[in-house]
């Protein structure tokens, strides 16, 4: 393991070319533990701050993770949450069974909590104003990738089962869909990148300075009222959101006989 002193690219993206080229040829494996930082240090003769410099990098682009007290550990290349909100609602409206078999969702928390900004504006209410929350996390086989929420107003939730803190072994739409009698008729989703809040940089396992993607998620009736507003924030690094569509066909080109279409 050696560095070019003469190159014009600083020595810690010089090692951080040569540990994540490693990694991605299976040399350390997703969850095996890196030698310390004076190790390293010492493998190619540079100070240890240089060191401490790629080990920040990787971590940000999302293939290294440090536990306190015990190590920086691999954290994979392979995984990716490849989900847009539309997902949750499936081609028979239900949940898509890929994501089911590779990820485990907990619910964390139920209750009632004051509405932040962009949850209070969605439903048009003053922010602060106290909501329905349902907050989970999703898991991976060995890491958190997902922190989120799902918020209903009062009127629609109070005295129901979407007030319990219980999973109903169904998506949640269809739980508020029964109790509500409201259907789900159109939604828009908002993604945008940002650093973490602290709270969700502890629960995402990621340094404050690693980017996350939120989501938010405005699930509306059919005359428009807003039902379920929902968030999600994912690792950016670690984080791919994919999209299939299909692309409308050619409309033919008008005749100058067709009527209707003259501009004047």
């Amino acid at each position: 393991m050696e560095i070019n002193p003469g190159a014009a690219e600083h020595p810690h993206r010089q090692i951080a070319a040569q540990l994540r080229a490693q990694i991605r040829r299976g040399d350390w494996a997703a969850g095996e533990r890196l030698p310390s930082i004076p190790a390293i240090a010492q493998m190619y003769g540079v100070a240890k701050q240089t060191v401490q410099r790629t080990i920040d990098q990787l971590r940000i682009e999302g293939l290294l993770i440090t536990k306190p007290g015990s190590g920086t550990y691999v954290r994979g290349t392979r995984r990716r949450l490849n989900r847009l909100s539309r997902g949750r609602y499936g081609i028979q409206r239900g949940y898509h069974a890929d994501l089911a078999a590779r990820y485990r969702q907990q619910l964390v928390e139920v209750g009632r909590s004051p509405a932040p900004a962009e949850v209070a504006d969605a439903f048009g209410v003053s922010e602060g104003t106290e909501l329905v929350v349902r907050r989970h996390l999703v898991h991976t086989q060995d890491a958190p990738v997902e922190t989120g929420a799902s918020w209903l107003l009062p009127r629609d939730a109070t005295g129901t089962d979407l007030e319990r803190t219980q999973a109903f072994g169904r998506p949640l739409y269809q739980e508020v869909e029964e109790v509500t009698g409201r259907r789900y008729a159109t939604a828009t989703d908002q993604v945008t990148a940002r650093l973490p809040t602290r709270q969700e940089a502890e629960i995402l396992q990621i340094r404050p300075d690693t980017p996350v993607l939120h989501l938010l998620h405005v699930a509306y009736d059919p005359e428009h009222r807003p039902i379920e507003v929902a968030t999600a924030t994912w690792p950016g690094p670690m984080t791919a959101l994919t999209e299939e569509y299909r692309i409308p066909a050619a409309r033919p080109e008008p005749t100058d006989d067709e009527p209707g279409l003259a501009l004047g």
